[in-house]
């Protein structure tokens, strides 16, 4: 079955446009409560969450009532990380968890995620079913058996106690200064109490959110300011969480960011002495640098390649069996500790290395040396599709045939917002620059024609 409204992280868009109107998130609520209410009985649940964007009052309110005419109970969490609505799904046995965020976007966009009740995101199938009960007629529940709706208001804080958890057992973070930028996102408070409840000495940037500085300037995409912080403060690393606190870039005592690859390689690494990777194998998906699937080699571990989402990584990890992966953009996906992404536990792992090594953050973060790629991003008009063209099929054919042997290509449409994203690598950086320039150009082309 084909979804019209789901991407590859669940439904976005700007708010109060299609799809993110309160209309279709009430709609959406209706159609998913009555697909996890597909045997007929009453008292089941869902526990829903946010990020700070002003727009998540509105979604929230929407989705509580789609949900609540359908007779699923509602748990609200408030602004919480999204991996603390995964691991409160499973832990308050809900039936679905839900949460409101467009992750790393700017604040005037939004997006809905749905979990299942292991606290795993749901997959196509499940997604391209709910969308199929949202085009039909969505039948409500008996006056007598409407849902009801509760605030949850110590839920981010049983997510804060679980991942000191994560922690190694009998280990501080004494004498450690982390700057901690929260991107003005959901997890402002709860991350750096984390860090200080564990000893360190905690530097906050991005916890003063207001529902429209979200990802404005901080956070995982905008690493310059907790470089900044780092040298001013003489700090000895610094962790950069996105909207929802997913993702984590990590910035060591020189101002050096480190991304998601470097990150997995560390972890991949480690686990694979303590004998702790299962199947000596990392699970990344194709945007993930050629210079750590090399270095993995060299280790003799396995990169398993996927489609671009940490979704699509879960899935493989599921189905190979395997317990760590992610993505270059600093998504970690531990499923021994969490069932999706999680920028605060990839956070506490670093430092815990940090901390039973004696090295320091540039020691630890700089695990291979990067084959030169270039990535570059491309909108395109509403209704466009200029993949589906002839010169920039062409352009594609061209770069391909002046890169074999030297490196690679990859072309994809973004599935959260309209965007064509180029990537190349290569060890020629001249030819690098050449090939993605004109894709891009390509892509440009049509995309003024039209």
């Amino acid at each position: 079955m084909a979804r019209k409204i789901f991407g590859t992280d669940g439904v976005r868009g700007q708010a109060n446009s299609f799809p993110m109107t309160a209309e279709l998130a009430l709609r959406l609520g209706a159609a998913a409560g009555r697909y996890f209410r597909r045997d007929g009985s009453t008292g089941h649940r869902v526990v829903i969450g946010k990020d700070t964007r002003r727009s998540g009052y509105m979604l929230e309110n929407a989705l509580t009532a789609g949900l609540t005419s359908t007779g699923m109970n509602v748990l609200l969490l408030g602004p919480v990380p999204t991996p603390a609505v995964g691991f409160l799904t499973r832990s308050m046995r809900a039936d679905v968890g839900i949460m409101i965020s467009a992750s790393h976007n700017p604040h005037h966009d939004n997006g809905i995620k749905f979990f299942g009740p292991e606290g795993f995101k749901l997959s196509d199938e499940a997604e391209a079913e709910i969308e199929a009960i949202l085009e039909g007629e969505i039948r409500l529940s008996h006056p007598g058996n409407i849902g009801r709706a509760r605030r949850i208001d110590d839920g981010l804080w049983r997510y804060g106690e679980y991942a000191k958890t994560t922690f190694p057992a009998g280990r501080r973070l004494d004498g450690l200064k982390v700057v901690l930028d929260c991107a003005n996102g959901a997890a402002y408070r709860v991350a750096p109490e984390v860090l200080w409840e564990l000893g360190a000495e905690v530097i906050p940037l991005g916890v003063s959110p207001n529902g429209d500085n979200i990802n404005d300037g901080c956070g995982s995409t905008r690493p310059q300011a907790a470089a900044e912080a780092v040298r001013a403060h003489g700090a000895d690393v610094a962790i950069a969480l996105d909207g929802d606190a997913d993702r984590a870039i990590l910035i060591d005592e020189t101002g050096t960011v480190a991304d998601g690859d470097q990150i997995m390689a560390l972890f991949a690494e480690r686990w694979a002495a303590e004998g702790r990777l299962r199947d000596g194998t990392l699970v990344a998906t194709v945007m993930s640098n050629l210079g750590l699937e090399r270095h993995l080699q060299a280790q003799g571990l396995r990169l398993e390649r996927t489609g671009v989402g940490d979704r699509y990584v879960v899935e493989a990890m599921r189905a190979g069996g395997w317990n760590l992966g992610g993505e270059q953009s600093g998504h970690i996906v531990m499923t021994d500790y969490a069932t999706t992404g999680d920028g605060m536990l990839a956070g506490l792992q670093f430092l815990a290395a940090m901390v039973e090594t004696g090295q320091p953050a540039s020691a630890l973060a700089r695990r291979f040396e990067r084959v030169p790629q270039l990535l570059k991003n491309v909108r395109y008009g509403p209704g466009s599709t200029p993949l589906e063209t002839g010169p920039v099929q062409q352009a594609i054919a061209a770069a391909e045939a002046r890169l074999a042997g030297q490196g690679r290509l990859l072309i994809r449409k973004s599935g959260t917002e309209p965007v064509i994203r180029v990537m190349a690598e290569c060890e020629d950086d001249a030819l690098l620059v050449e090939v993605v320039d004109s894709i891009v150009a390509a892509v440009e082309g049509v995309s003024h024609a039209a």
